[in-house]
């Protein structure tokens, strides 16, 4: 059969495919699999078509196994493909001639029961498209009666090294779950019709022919095994997560995730929180944290994975203490441990020439007297340079260049992608959405949102003044955060949603609006961008800093210029263009879900501690499982997994949000020394008086 196939397939055959290959075994939701939302009418970057992909199944067009296949191919949303069946007596003869057809720019490769996951072939082709890799892979769930194992190929992205794969469940070619340049196939002598698989004896030819390799991060290929019995998972790392106050706000919610991608990578994770043995107001003066460090010292951990420390302690000796007895990386959710004090320096104009009593700002968070940052800068410095120094995580590419340009020259440093839950941060009915969160209907909606969202580290001001010179009817803004005075940004048409601390309700308030926005210039990544993309809501920002990764360019929004001018400029051109905004939702998701899955994040995060020796080489061979959890974080998921809850602070108090606008009004947002060592005395008074207060009453 070729040429693409009529996409209904008789309800009695389905019913009959259904019955050994529906939900139940494979886990994943609505089968035979609906189409979501045609592509036909949304065109890649610069109008660019489609790949052409050629799907080829192995096998007899009969029976309930090939009919489950064919439907989950004719569920397939993407524009430009065909569907061919080669039975064995047919392989010799036809084979060679679909290989060497160059109709289509790359081919698919199915058994008989092989059931392409909703949406793979738009996530195969459009990394096929924007990669021009040779080879991309996704996901593979294993099924017999249930769910058995979800696995993806081990190797890391760039050339294919190993010719003689392993044989048997864990060989890294399995079929459908790869996406294959037709003309390297053709180039690498095309299938082996007399092989006894022609896809595994494919392989080794693609290697030799130096077959490019990437890979995305989502489910593609759903493969039926029947007896299958998956080996055990090989006993994972214990990885000690390290951070100040835990897992609130922007970094702590970040590190979470990748705590999170860990777990379900196999390795056994467990929490260490610095302020349990130290409050905050005395991170100005402490630095050794005798209780937490013997924990970690004597917990058996194979790898101990910090970030985000500058709310407990304001240096970095810890570091030093734990990484001569155990390997620590260091996420670096911002550049304080890098800086002299401050975590987001970019700009700052003695950074290059080496931090000390010149900062322009000692007194903003996190805050350090004068007299001691070229110290604190010296010694931060000089524990990167030492032997056992951290391997320091960067999330962007920005980031990782700040940390070449600004940390010591043998300090190891390695690029990570964030995970984010991808079946919770989904695209939903927006009209639904705006009714159940009483917004405008007919409006345009333009988001922005952070922890507290008139920071000034955020650009709030400029945004604010960028905004009202926008505003008209029939365009209204949405701010999603803590806001500590909203009057003071006088942005008509504003629509105050608070701080929002649990992801379902926040993926509302994203899929509800038609674009998010962010003037900020200090991130390391952006997360907010991606958590709107991966809701179907583009996202406008500026090519700066880490929001030149986070946000992929006319794919899941739009970078300008750094100057408000051109930003606004972007914003205006998308609010006026309606396919353009509906062309990136529908991309960015696809690009984002591929990118940031904790799937995703976990595969590299596997590259790094194989290259680094912490896992051993063979970790970094065959295929990489994961535990069946990983499959409830996808949309797709016939029983997804639940967003968190408490992600950020609730509300304070109105008697506390009064004091801190009272404050501000004095003091502005920074922290006198004076008012430090008055915080710092109170918090270490409460501490013995509580301390004092636990002890059991004597006799």
């Amino acid at each position: 059969m070729t040429g693409r196939p009529d996409n209904a397939v008789a309800k009695t055959d389905l019913d009959a495919a259904a019955a050994r290959f529906g939900p139940a075994a494979h886990g994943v939701a609505d089968w035979p699999f609906r189409t979501s939302q045609p592509a036909d009418r949304v065109p890649l970057p610069d109008g660019r078509p489609w790949p052409r992909l050629r799907i080829i199944t192995l096998g007899q067009a009969a029976g309930p196994a090939w009919l489950a296949t064919q439907a989950s191919v004719n569920a397939q949303d993407y524009p430009d493909w065909c569907h061919d069946v080669v039975s064995p007596d047919e392989a010799a003869a036809r084979l060679p001639g679909l290989v060497s057809e160059a109709s289509a720019e790359a081919l698919l490769l199915l058994r008989p029961g092989d059931l392409l996951a909703p949406g793979a072939l738009l996530a195969l082709g459009l990394h096929f498209a924007l990669t021009g890799a040779d080879v991309v892979a996704g996901l593979r769930i294993v099924f017999d009666e249930a769910p058995l194992g979800l696995d993806a190929l081990a190797a890391a992205p760039g050339p294919l090294t190993d010719p003689n794969p392993p044989e048997g469940p864990l060989a890294p070619f399995r079929g459908g779950e790869v996406l294959l340049s037709r003309t390297l196939v053709h180039r690498a002598g095309g299938l082996e019709p007399a092989a006894p698989d022609p896809v595994v004896a494919l392989w080794p030819h693609l290697v030799r022919h130096g077959a490019r390799f990437d890979r995305i991060g989502r489910p593609v290929l759903l493969q039926c095994e029947p007896d299958h019995v998956p080996p055990p998972m090989a006993p994972g790392l214990s990885v000690a997560i390290l951070t100040d106050q835990g897992y609130s706000g922007g970094a702590g919610i970040a590190h979470r995730r990748l705590a999170d991608a860990l777990a379900l990578a196999g390795h056994r994770v467990s929490d260490h929180q610095l302020t349990a043995e130290s409050p905050p107001a005395a991170a100005e003066w402490v630095e050794a944290f005798p209780n937490t460090e013997r924990r970690l010292l004597t917990g058996g951990y194979d790898l101990i994975l910090a970030g985000n420390l500058h709310g407990a302690t304001r240096r970095t000796t810890i570091l030093r203490r734990l990484g001569q007895r155990i390997p620590v990386a260091l996420v670096l959710h911002d550049l304080f441990p890098l800086s002299g004090r401050c975590a987001s320096p970019s700009g700052c104009p003695i950074l290059p020439e080496g931090c000390d009593a010149r900062c322009p700002s000692p007194t903003a968070y996190p805050q350090l007297a004068r007299s001691r940052i070229a110290g604190v800068y010296a010694e931060k410095h000089a524990i990167l340079a030492e032997a056992s120094a951290p391997l320091l995580l960067a999330a962007s590419d920005w980031t990782e260049a700040a940390a070449r340009d600004l940390a010591p020259e043998t300090t190891p440093i390695a690029r990570i992608d964030l995970a984010f839950p991808t079946g919770v941060f989904r695209p939903q009915d927006r009209q639904n959405l705006r009714r159940q969160l009483r917004l405008p209907l007919e409006n345009v909606l333009v988001m922005f949102a952070a922890a507290i969202a008139d920071a000034p580290g955020k650009g709030t001001s400029e945004l604010a003044a960028l905004l009202r010179r926008i505003a008209r009817p029939g365009l209204s803004f949405v701010a999603v955060g803590r806001l500590d005075d909203p009057a003071s940004l006088d942005i008509p048409n504003l629509i105050v949603a608070g701080p929002i601390s649990e992801e379902t309700v926040l993926a509302r308030w994203y899929g509800a609006c038609d674009l998010y926005i962010t003037a900020s210039r200090q991130e390391t990544f952006g997360q907010t961008a991606v958590e709107a993309g991966l809701c179907g809501t583009p996202t406008v920002s500026y090519d700066a800093t880490g929001l030149a990764t986070a946000v992929i360019d006319r794919i899941s929004g739009r970078l300008a210029p750094v100057a408000p001018i051109a930003l606004e400029a972007a914003l205006r051109d998308l609010i006026a263009d309606v396919p353009a905004r509906r062309q990136l939702g529908f991309l960015g998701r696809i690009a984002l879900e591929s990118r940031n899955s904790h799937a995703a994040a976990a595969m590299r995060l596997n590259d790094i501690l194989v290259a680094r020796h912490i896992l051993p080489p063979s970790a970094g061979a065959a295929r990489l499982p994961f535990t069946l959890q990983t499959l409830s974080q996808f949309a797709m998921a016939e029983t997804p997994a639940m967003g968190r809850v408490g992600t950020i602070p609730a509300l304070s108090s109105p008697l506390v949000r009064f004091v801190r606008r009272m404050k501000q009004a004095v003091l502005g947002r920074e922290m006198p020394l004076w008012l430090r060592w008055v915080l710092y005395i109170a918090a270490i008074l409460r501490m013995a008086l509580d301390h004092r207060g636990s002890r059991p009453a004597s006799r």
